[in-house]
């Protein structure tokens, strides 16, 4: 029987699947604790009350991605390459989905604007991170090699996503609404089928390294299709509404440092 928990089960029992899925996650965070650095380095004057938590997301960022790097030492394996058609944050920033690369390796301050975008564009990308990780510790939380890595990022999420809720909301109040809904819509539309992309790249990759029948794929990649098709009739609503967060003030602080794994 097909489910989220025994296709991540034989991934984590394989070595060489380990290997692509810690790699692939590790890439993604650091480029994130990267992004989130720059933006933090370059908000306007008008904004730099935010500074300080973006900073504090850019370092969680980073502090996943040595997680992921600290599982795969923990086994005795090194990171590998990042096929392309897996970069979830290289897909998103062609798609003009949150601030591009160009823009922030520059030393021009961003606009406001800009920070709108970056917003709007995590509230929806923590969403599906928040989400994800909700199911891998409901699943994995207890287990001894990947359990007390997967707690944490978790808890770090939904600190991320409720950062998101609470600052978009206190902008909306300063009259940006209209603009931050019409970010919110195109953000998640364009995520939704990027998920899709990676996720179906993904399952690839891993289909053949763990020799899954011609049978088996079809029926995830058939999955994987069907949840975009109700994510693009609807579900995709649930990452643009905002509400105030139980965890108010989730980035106001210093980073945790990472668990010993």
């Amino acid at each position: 029987m097909l489910s989220a928990r025994s296709i991540f089960q034989e991934i984590v029992d394989n070595d060489e699947s380990y290997q692509l899925f810690c790699s692939i996650a590790a890439s993604g965070e650091a480029q994130g604790g990267w992004e989130n650095a720059r933006i933090a380095a370059l908000v306007p004057e008008s904004l730099r009350d935010l500074a300080p938590k973006i900073t504090r997301h850019g370092a969680d960022e980073d502090k996943h991605g040595r997680i992921f790097n600290a599982l795969l030492k923990k086994r005795g394996l090194e990171p590998v390459p990042v096929p392309p058609e897996t970069d979830y944050t290289m897909l998103l920033e062609r798609q003009g989905i949150g601030l591009a690369h160009d823009k922030l390796r520059r030393d021009t301050p961003l606009t406001e604007r800009d920070i709108l975008g970056y917003l709007s564009h995590s509230r929806v990308t923590e969403q599906r991170a928040a989400d994800q990780m909700d199911m891998l510790v409901k699943y994995f939380g207890d287990h001894p090699e990947v359990g007390k890595a997967i707690r944490m990022i978790c808890n770090d999420e939904d600190n991320h996503l409720a950062y998101c809720h609470e600052e978009l909301l206190r902008l909306a109040r300063a009259g940006h609404g209209r603009t931050i809904q019409y970010t919110l819509r195109e953000s998640a539309l364009a995520e939704i089928a990027i998920y899709r992309d990676v996720s179906l790249a993904v399952m690839g990759h891993m289909g053949r390294i763990l020799k899954w029948p011609r049978a088996k794929s079809a029926a995830l990649a058939t999955g994987i299709r069907a949840m975009y098709a109700y994510e693009r009739a609807g579900g995709w609503r649930r990452m643009v509404t905002l509400s105030t967060p139980a965890r108010l003030d989730a980035l106001g602080g210093p980073a945790e440092p990472a668990p010993v794994l």
